[in-house]
């Protein structure tokens, strides 16, 4: 706890000012690095050690397909996913090693596109809107209490299993106290972040992005679990991988983007 509080304190304000300050072509930067590496630790899990080229070249794809997707133009996206998608086949075509097990590598190549590429470029996307750092400020605000509020109410209240089969720490009361903690952080983001958002605006974020980021935990949890690994990696100490801090963004990106991108602010 004590490693987790002190990565905490020097790393999460060297991210806000780095989000605060970066212009565009740093915040790409931003997006292709976090991309890579969550990425790479996502390959590291599901594919084998003879794939190691694989995992190198997939890992690059990713991250340069996640800039096409962020510009949100629909012709360099699709661009971008046609020729992956045929680079990967034609590849595999004649690298299969195994072909019992060559299809399923594949599929794990492609859900990584879709599990991380795709909602990370969201993350890109949702920068280059009129308050796009307002409201990534306010996906780490909602993100931090969901999960510090499951923790701790968890530790001293937790009673009632959650999903013992996939994270058999989780509690049900762990969970209440997560979409608590969501909902009050979109309380705070309506009056001094994001003050154009009405009533009906913070009901809905709360009711949805709350749930998302607990069950983006379990998603990592049954990945992580399926493969009989720990931790995604070491890159962040006393926190594991850095796919084991992203776990409760991936799913909330997308949604928060288009949410943005419709209501005009």
């Amino acid at each position: 706890m004590k490693e987790r509080i002190i990565t905490g304190i020097i790393a999460l304000p060297a991210l806000i000012l780095y989000v605060y300050f970066a212009g565009s072509f740093l915040f790409s930067l931003l997006v292709f690095v976090v991309t890579a590496l969550a990425l790479n630790e996502f390959h590291q899990i599901v594919l084998p050690d003879e794939r190691w080229v694989e995992r190198h070249l997939a890992t690059g794809l990713g991250a340069l397909l996640s800039l096409l997707i962020a510009s949100m133009n629909p012709v360099p996206a699709l661009a971008g996913m046609s020729l992956v998608t045929l680079f990967w086949l034609a590849w595999f075509l004649f690298r299969f090693h195994d072909l019992e097990t060559v299809m399923e590598q594949i599929g794990l190549i492609f859900l990584g596109i879709f599990y991380l590429v795709i909602p990370l470029a969201h993350l890109g996307a949702l920068a280059t809107l009129e308050s796009g750092k307002l409201w990534i400020f306010f996906i780490l605000l909602l993100t931090m209490a969901s999960d510090t509020a499951a923790y701790f109410i968890g530790v001293s209240l937790g009673r009632h299993k959650l999903y013992p089969a996939i994270s058999p720490n989780k509690s049900i009361e762990g969970a209440v106290g997560g979409m608590a903690g969501a909902a009050l952080a979109v309380v705070i983001a309506a009056i001094w972040v994001l003050p154009e958002l009405g009533f009906f605006d913070c009901l809905f974020l709360a009711l949805i992005l709350g749930p998302l980021a607990q069950i983006g935990d379990l998603i990592e949890s049954m990945l992580k679990r399926s493969f009989g690994v720990k931790d995604s990696g070491g890159l962040i100490p006393g926190h594991g991988g850095l796919l084991d801090r992203l776990d409760s963004l991936i799913l909330i990106f997308p949604v928060v983007y288009y949410f943005a991108l419709l209501k005009g602010f």
